[in-house]
C-alpha cells in the first residue's frame, strides 16, 4: 500500500507511480486518439455534413447518456471501496483481538514455555492470512519455538486456529486457567476464524461478470460515438478531448477493479504483511 501524506496534493499532478491509470491506459488512449482523429478528418473533409444534419444533435444523447454512466460509475466505485474498507475493518479487528488476548493471557499464564507458545502462534495465525488471502504457500512460514505443521494443501489458517484451540483446551484441563477464564479467551480464539470468513466472503466473491462487462461495454461504445456529434463545434480538438474523457471514465473503472480485492499485491492493496508484523511485535511485547 503506498503511503503518502493527502495534504502535498501539488505533487500528485507530476508524480506518476507504477499503478497510476495512465500508464496502463496509453495504447488505448492512443487508438481512442487515432479513432477521434479518423472520424473528425471524415467529417470535416469528406461527408460535410449539412447543418441541418441530425447527427449534430448526437451531443443530446451524451447529455442523458453520460448523466446515467456517472451513476453507474459512483455505484461501482464505492461498491469496490466499501469492499476495501471492510477488509481493513476485518485486520483491524485481528489486531485489536489478537492483543486483547495476548493481554489476557499474560495476566492468566505464569508458565514461560506456555507464554512462548501463544507469544509465537497468535503472530503466526496472521502471517499466515496473510499468505492464505495471496495464494501463498503457507507452510514456509517460520513459527519461531513452535512445532506447527502446516500442510500446504489444506486450509492454513484453520490448522493454526486448530492448534490454538487444542492449546488453550489443555490449559483448561490442566487446570492452568479456570473455566471462566477459558470462557473469556474463547470470544477472541472464536474470532479469527470469524474474521478470516470475512476476507474469504471478500476475495471470493467478485463483482458479478454480467454488471462489471456491462459497465466497460458502455464506456467504450460512449466514448466511441463521442466524435461523430462534437467534431461540428470543436473540430479536430474534440481529439485531445475525447481522449481525456476516457482517460477519466476508464480510470475510475480501474481503480474500482484494483480496490474491491484489498488482498492482492497491487500498490493500494492493504498491507497485510506489515499488519501482521505489527501483531507479533505487539504480541511479543504483552508476553
Amino acid at each position: 500500500m503506498i503511503q503518502y501524506n493527502p495534504k502535498d496534493w501539488i505533487t500528485f499532478i507530476f508524480r506518476f507511480h507504477e499503478s497510476d491509470t495512465f500508464r496502463q491506459l496509453i495504447p488505448m488512449m492512443i487508438f481512442i486518439g487515432l479513432y477521434a482523429g479518423g472520424i473528425a478528418y471524415l467529417e470535416i473533409e469528406f461527408w460535410q455534413l449539412s447543418d441541418k444534419s441530425h447527427v449534430k444533435n448526437i451531443p443530446l444523447m451524451h447529455t442523458t447518456v453520460g448523466f446515467v454512466l456517472s451513476l453507474l460509475l459512483a455505484y461501482r466505485t464505492n461498491t469496490a471501496y466499501e469492499r476495501w474498507w471492510e477488509g481493513r475493518k476485518a485486520w483491524g479487528a485481528l489486531v485489536n483481538n489478537s492483543r486483547n488476548l495476548a493481554l489476557k493471557l499474560s495476566a492468566y499464564l505464569s508458565i514461560e514455555a506456555d507464554r512462548n507458545f501463544f507469544k509465537s502462534a497468535i503472530p503466526a495465525y496472521a502471517s499466515v492470512l496473510s499468505k492464505h488471502l495471496l495464494n501463498e504457500d503457507a507452510s514456509k512460514v517460520l513459527f519461531e519455538g513452535l512445532d506447527l505443521d502446516i500442510d500446504h494443501r489444506k486450509h492454513s489458517p484453520n490448522q493454526v486456529a486448530k492448534h490454538l484451540f487444542q492449546k488453550a483446551n489443555e490449559l483448561y484441563t490442566s487446570g492452568k486457567i479456570t473455566g471462566d477464564q477459558f470462557y473469556i479467551i474463547n470470544a477472541e480464539l472464536q474470532s479469527f476464524t470469524d474474521i478470516c470468513g470475512v476476507c474469504e466472503r471478500i476475495k471470493n466473491t467478485p463483482i458479478p461478470y454480467s454488471y462489471s462487462a456491462f459497465i466497460k461495454k458502455f464506456i467504450f461504445f460512449y466514448i466511441m460515438t463521442l466524435p461523430f456529434g462534437y467534431v461540428f463545434s470543436l473540430g479536430y480538438y474534440v481529439i485531445p478531448i475525447v481522449v481525456f474523457i476516457f482517460y477519466v471514465l476508464a480510470s475510475l473503472e480501474l481503480i474500482a477493479e484494483e480496490i474491491e480485492d484489498p488482498f492482492g499485491g497491487d500498490d493500494n492493496d492493504l498491507p497485510t504483511r506489515k499488519i501482521a508484523a505489527n501483531i507479533k511485535k505487539h504480541v511479543e511485547e504483552l508476553l
